[in-house]
C-alpha cells in the first residue's frame, strides 16, 4: 500500500507532552491510517473508517 500521499495530523488529545501522541490519517480513499509520533517508521494501522468509527466511539465511552 503507498502511503506517500497520506496527510497526517496530530490526536488534539496528545498534548504537548513530548511523547504519547498519535497520529491519523483520513485523506486516502476507504483507509484511516494510524501511527506513534514517537516512532513513525515503527509501524501504521491500517483501518477502515468503518472500524475507525467504532474505535472512536469505544475510547469515548471508556474512560
Amino acid at each position: 500500500m503507498d502511503l506517500t500521499g497520506a496527510r497526517w495530523r496530530k490526536s488534539t488529545k496528545s498534548g504537548n507532552n513530548g511523547g504519547a501522541c498519535v497520529e491519523v490519517a483520513d485523506n486516502l480513499p476507504g483507509t484511516v491510517l494510524v501511527r506513534d509520533t514517537k516512532d513513525r517508521d515503527g509501524g501504521t494501522l491500517v483501518l477502515t473508517p468503518e472500524a475507525w468509527r467504532g474505535f472512536v466511539a469505544f475510547a469515548k465511552t471508556s474512560r
